[in-house]
Order: structure tokens, then sequence, then C-alpha cells
């Protein structure tokens, strides 16, 4: 059964709301941060493998899926707004480089792993920093430029389960870690914070149709250059499609604020919403009949993965940013987009603090480094590795 472009969105749409219907029906869905485009998503993609079983093929369009993909990484760059870095000071900055040695360990552990298990290292490199701290939107999309440039079969598939078993993870250590490290230690809220949650973050406001066709005209010129700067550059530097709008969008995000009031809501609408058609597209295509002879060595490599993590957030991060309390948050936030993704970070350092007590730092680094500052360093460091592993 073939599906045109336009019934290919109308079932992810569809898939869309079942899945904010899962969601808000099963409290642990909620609880554990799962993306509602994941979980309907991954429904669909378990019906679809059943309708193969039986016999039945289905077929979906993907003219959508690409557009939608790099409208999303285009918001990831427009939202990176460089005054916001100011804001944490050097404790954002000493986070940051935390941030980036844990990525480039998640790769070199992943490929290792690879190799030690006879698998090819963008393997390891999918069960790395790329789903690990890149999330369901970064791991498919390096999914399938693995299986386009160099044909490692199942890698969108693989990318999907291991983002959804990093995430998991992500939601369900970080605030048992960080409520284990304030108990160890005793550590207290710093005298003079008033009681109460903090969010640090300003009012949203409204989005208005003016501001979603400022933000939808960014996102046009940036994935037309970066589409443009991606096929002239061939010869001399391969970078996919979708880093080269992120970069690209970056520059324009900046500009555009100097010029106009830039709604951060807008764009995190927008871009939610691309994330979440190419997720259902992508995840309701998915063959997971792929997977069966991968399934055993991802799982190892995964579970190392997530004692790396663990491992470094605890004797690492923890004691550089000052094994006081507010390091203890910060650990659960790092948990929480080192094998999940910046939302699941968020509802983690809200746990902790909703508990114990504010924690200012935290609030005003994690959304500024998991929300646009990881992406940029992580897709830093996964062309790197390509270039290396791809020769």
């Amino acid at each position: 059964m073939q599906f045109s472009a336009m019934e290919t969105l109308m079932v992810a749409l569809i898939v869309l709301v079942v899945g904010q219907l899962l969601v808000h029906r099963f409290r642990i869905l909620s609880d554990l941060n799962m993306p509602e485009p994941v979980v309907g998503g991954l429904l669909a993609t378990l019906l679809v493998t059943g309708l193969q079983l039986a016999g039945v093929s289905l077929t979906f369009d993907d003219a959508l899926k690409g557009p939608a993909m790099l409208f999303f990484f285009g918001a990831v760059g427009l939202a990176a707004d460089f005054r916001l870095l100011r804001q944490g000071g050097w404790p954002m900055v000493v986070f940051a480089i935390l941030v980036i040695i844990l990525v480039f360990l998640q790769d070199v552990v992943g490929v290792l792993m690879a190799k030690l298990l006879g698998l090819s290292p963008f393997y390891g490199l999918l069960g790395g920093s790329i789903t690990m701290t890149g999330g369901h939107g970064t791991g498919i999309a390096w999914g399938e430029v693995f299986s386009n440039d160099f044909g490692i079969g199942g890698a969108s598939e693989l990318a999907a389960a291991s983002a959804t078993f990093g995430l998991v993870f992500g939601a369900l250590l970080g605030g048992p870690l960080a409520m284990m490290l304030i108990r160890r230690y005793r550590l207290q809220v710093p005298a003079g914070r008033e009681d109460g949650e903090y969010d640090g973050a300003e009012k949203p406001r409204p989005i208005a149709a003016a501001s979603v066709v400022r933000i939808l005209m960014l996102l046009s010129i940036g994935v037309v250059v970066g589409s443009v700067a991606e096929h002239y550059s061939q010869h001399w530097v391969r970078l996919p499609t979708f880093v080269w709008v992120l970069f690209v969008c970056i520059l324009l995000g900046n500009l555009a604020r100097r010029l106009w009031p830039v709604n951060d809501a807008t764009i995190e609408m927008v871009g939610n919403t691309s994330l979440s058609v190419f997720l259902a597209i992508t995840l309701m295509s998915l063959q997971l009949l792929q997977l069966v002879d991968l399934a055993l060595p991802m799982l190892a490599m995964l579970l190392v993965q997530v004692a790396l993590a663990v491992s470094f957030i605890v004797f690492v991060t923890f004691r550089v940013m000052g094994r006081n309390y507010d390091s203890a948050v910060l650990c659960a936030g790092h948990c929480g987009f080192a094998m999940g993704a910046t939302p699941t970070a968020v509802a983690n350092i809200q746990a902790v603090t909703q508990h114990h007590g504010p924690s200012p730092l935290a609030f005003i680094i994690i959304p500024v480094v998991g929300g646009f500052i990881v992406d940029i360093v992580n897709a830093t460091i996964i062309q790197g590795f390509v270039s290396v592993l791809g020769g």
C-alpha cells in the first residue's frame, strides 16, 4: 500500500495526536518525559511491523521529512542567542567544557565498543553522542547520513531505539542521582535564597501570526543557504545539510535580534512542530526487522554508555562544579541531556529543586547549554569522527 505525501502527513498527524493522548493518559510516560511523537511513532512502528509480518506492506512518502528535519535544526540555530552566555558567567563556561569532554568520551567509547563487538565504528557513533546526547532528532538525521553515504544497514532504526533507551535512563537516573549526592554529602540550599521554584526565564510573549511569518522566513533562508553551502562545499569539506543549516541559522538568529524583537516561544513552537512531523514520519516508516542481529550488541554498547555518563557526572561534573548543592542539581540536568534531551534535563532539575530548594544557577545554565551549546558541540565532534572514520 503506497501513501502519497498528503496521505503520509495525515497519518503522521494522527500518530502525533495518539501520542499526545497516550502521554496524558498514562502517568508513567509523562513522568519519564517521553516525547509525544516518540510514543505515537513507536506504536505506529510496531503496528506497521505487525502488518509486514502478516504480509501487508505499507510505504510512506518521505517528501516532507527532509524539510521538516531541516526546519527543526534551523530552529535550534535561531534559538542560539549569544547574549544568554553572559548570564551564566564562568560556571557556565566550566560546565560547557565538561559537557564537551563527555560528548567526546561517548564517541570514543562507542567506537571502541563497536570494534570490540565486531561492528562498524559508525554503529558506535550511533550508540554514542549521536543518540545519547543528540536524542531522536539528531540520531535519526545522522542515521540517514550513515545509511546513504556509508551503507550502514538499519541505521535510522538503531538510532531511534538507542535514543529511546537513553531518554528513559536519563529521566530515571537524573533525579535519584542528584538526591543521592545531596544526602551523601549533606548538602544544603545556600542561606538567603527564597523558598519556591525558580525558573530563571522571562515570561514568554504571546505567539502572533507576524512572529510566525518572520521565523518561517528566517528558517526558509537558512535552509536554502545551508543547502547551497552544502552543495558547493563538497569538494573541500563534508558536512551534512542539516549541520550547514544549523550554523547558518545561528548567524541569522543573532543578526535578526539586532533588527527586531525575536520571540523565542515562536521559535520553540515552529521547531517542535517540525521535529514532531519529522519523527512521526520517520518512526512509522522504520523497518524493525532489520535490527534482529544487532539488538544484543547495541544493548551492551548502550549499557556501557549509561555507566560512562553516570560515572563522569558523579566523579567529574559534581566535583569540578564545586561539590555543593548547585553542583548536585546541575548533575541532574547533565544526566538528562547526556542520555536524553533538554526537556528531560529541565524536568530533572525541577524535580530536585521542588523537593530540596531553589537553584537559580542551574536554571540558567541547563537550558542554555542543553538548548543549543550541546547541539553545536555535538554536531562538530560527530563530524570530526565521521571525517576520520570515513577516510
